[in-house]
């Protein structure tokens, strides 16, 4: 919806749905159902302010066609349809169901805050009608368009796993390639034995899929909401001559306020901090594509695609997959081929935030996998722009480095810190002091973002308590390393039902404090006291972290859970369908669409 009504012309939203598209479980099916729903009824939804001001438009131009100036009452009339369309988004937003923090977000600032703009303008207009103004008539025909380009959108739902011949891998990077891949192209629609393919064509015909190009493509996570302003600003920016060179622009996402519970608000606020972070990464051409949201120059992607064949199907990889934080990757890619990202130093995007510490360990986990993997990668940059006489920075250098390995050295350092037995020697005055400035800046942003200088202390105690999900990150993408097998891609679980944790994430905490506490009844004998007074730190904060954001009836529903989960095992329905007797012959339509591994189906006989 957030999509649908941004005011831009001629937008067209697509919702990827990623389900398997025939579902036997009723309850996926009915789910599946009403996800193909939802561009009906944003349609429906929009239909009658678009009808109207699409009707007052054409009447404008028809009257005013061969007029040069425009009367008081025509400015009156355009005053009272920016009225009626305030009225009606007020009235929606009133009607809003409002579950949770996310909901008033939305009816307060994408329904609430387009009804007072429309409703100011509309006030503007009456004013400099009472004055007599003298308001030209391009200017009135620009704010009917306005009307008309708020409340229209295409909207479509594409289901790439309906067809046999687009990679059915479950992943966003795959998600979003299949589509890509096919815009700007006619299809028709043919049946053959694995499924519906699509098959190029020319003719037309109401039962091809026709599928529009694009200069310019906003991808936008399922979970997040823009504000109504975000593409037309952020297009103008990509459109501007000095911006020819950038393939990216985004506004980092940040959490909706109001969060319920300690650890959403936490997180929410370690997801505000990115946000100033990378304004920095920008002023030293060191940013990364964040994939919650971004406006993609078309071009810029037909640059970096790779074309593979996957079991007789072309695959067009436009974003990589090879890990699971796809966005960084391809940000190397563009960097690669000479593009360039930015991100718009404003606040237009929002994004949830998991609610409970097991959805937050599914999504942390899949952060911290990936980064090492693509350091050969910036290695490759590097001797590129060497070659091109244009060398990177030590500052672009550096920060490239540290965001896409700090999470491997930072949990590695941290289990030193807390594990090996050092003494004053090692831990001196001058070691702390090293590591103020960090935690001042910290401090600093968290205030300026709305939160509290205070919050450092609970986000190193968060630290803590993550460490284990790190760790876990980072030993899976060492694995990839070694094996050259892909990582299954695990999305987040955000949902109003609370995700169970995996015991391993929940006793390792608590080990952790245990720990702690022994390190300071040992030092304390030494006697070793600036030692002790760290670790009776660390005890404290992931204490505190803990009960705060796990909880411990949380810790003992899920480690109960853990423990006696491998007990039970799915039953499986027995298949009492014997197969076909006799010589498998050549399937001919598998071969003529798929090639020959798919033309001999064993056991199957071709009538």
């Amino acid at each position: 919806m957030s999509a649908a009504l941004q005011e831009y012309p001629n937008i067209r939203v697509v919702l990827l749905v990623d389900d398997k598209p025939y579902p036997t479980n009723p309850e996926d099916l009915k789910r599946l159902e009403a996800t193909r729903a939802i561009g009906t009824e944003i349609k429906l939804f929009l239909s009658e302010p678009f009808t109207r001001f699409k009707k007052e438009l054409e009447r404008f131009e028809k009257i005013n066609l061969k007029k040069t100036g425009i009367t008081n009452s025509d400015i009156l009339d355009l005053a009272a349809n920016y009225k009626w369309a305030a009225d009606w988004l007020k009235q929606k937003s009133d009607k809003e169901l409002i579950e949770d923090h996310v909901d008033v977000f939305f009816a307060d600032q994408v329904l609430g805050k387009l009804a007072k703009d429309l409703e100011l303008v509309s006030e503007a207009l009456n004013m400099s009608a009472k004055e007599s103004a003298d308001i030209k008539k391009e200017r009135v025909h620009q704010l009917y368009r306005r009307l008309v380009w708020t409340f229209q959108a295409e909207i479509e739902v594409f289901e790439r796993k309906k067809y046999s011949n687009l990679s059915h891998e479950s992943n966003k990077a795959m998600n979003l390639n299949a589509y890509i891949g096919l815009m700007g192209g006619n299809y028709q629609k043919v049946q053959t034995p694995n499924g519906i393919t699509l098959i190029p064509t020319k003719e037309k015909s109401q039962n091809n899929l026709a599928i529009p190009d694009s200069d310019f493509l906003l991808t936008l996570d399922a979970d997040s909401i823009l504000l109504r302003e975000y593409c037309i600003r952020l297009i103008y920016f990509l459109q501007q001559p000095e911006n020819e060179h950038i393939a990216v622009t985004q506004t980092p996402y940040s959490s909706f306020r109001g969060a319920y519970s300690r650890i959403e608000r936490l997180a929410g606020a370690t997801t505000d901090i990115q946000h100033i972070l990378h304004q920095g990464l920008s002023y030293y051409g060191a940013t990364f594509w964040v994939g919650a949201n971004a406006v993609i120059r078309k071009i810029a992607l037909n640059d970096i695609v790779e074309m593979e064949n996957s079991d007789g199907i072309e695959v067009k990889r436009f974003i990589q997959d090879r890990t699971v934080i796809e966005d960084t990757e391809s940000s190397i890619d563009l960097t690669l081929h000479g593009w360039k990202l930015m991100n718009y130093p404003e606040r237009l995007s929002y994004s949830a935030t998991p609610p409970d510490f097991g959805s937050l360990v599914v999504q942390r986990r899949r952060w911290a996998n990936g980064g090492l993997l693509i350091l050969a990668k910036l290695w490759s940059q590097i001797r590129k722009r060497n070659l091109k006489n244009d060398p990177m920075t030590r500052a672009e250098l550096l920060l490239r480095l540290n965001y896409m390995a700090s999470i491997a050295w930072a949990t590695f350092g941290l289990i030193f810190l807390l594990a090996y037995p050092y003494d004053g020697r090692l831990l001196s005055p001058l070691v702390i002091l090293a590591a103020l400035p960090y935690f001042l800046a910290m401090a600093s942003d968290l205030k300026y973002c709305g939160y509290r200088y205070s919050d450092v202390f609970r986000i190193y105690g968060f630290n803590l308590i993550m460490l284990p999900v790190n760790l876990a990150g980072v030993i899976k993408s060492l694995e990839q390393a070694i094996t050259g097998k892909k990582i299954p891609f695990a999305r987040t679980p955000k949902v109003k039902n609370r995700t169970s944790a995996s015991p391993l994430y929940l006793i390792t905490p608590l080990l952790i404090v245990a720990f702690s506490l022994f390190t300071v009844w040992r030092n304390v004998l030494i006697p070793n006291w600036g030692n002790a007074i760290f670790a009776a730190f660390n005890a404290a904060v992931a204490a505190w972290a803990i009960l705060s954001y796990v909880g411990i009836g949380n810790i003992v529903v899920d480690t109960w859970l853990g423990i006696t989960g491998w007990l039970f095992v799915e039953v499986k329905p027995k298949s009492f369908d014997k197969k076909p007797e006799g010589k498998s012959e050549i399937d001919w339509r598998a071969i003529l669409y798929h090639g020959e591994e798919k033309g001999i189906l064993p056991g199957q006989i071709i009538t």
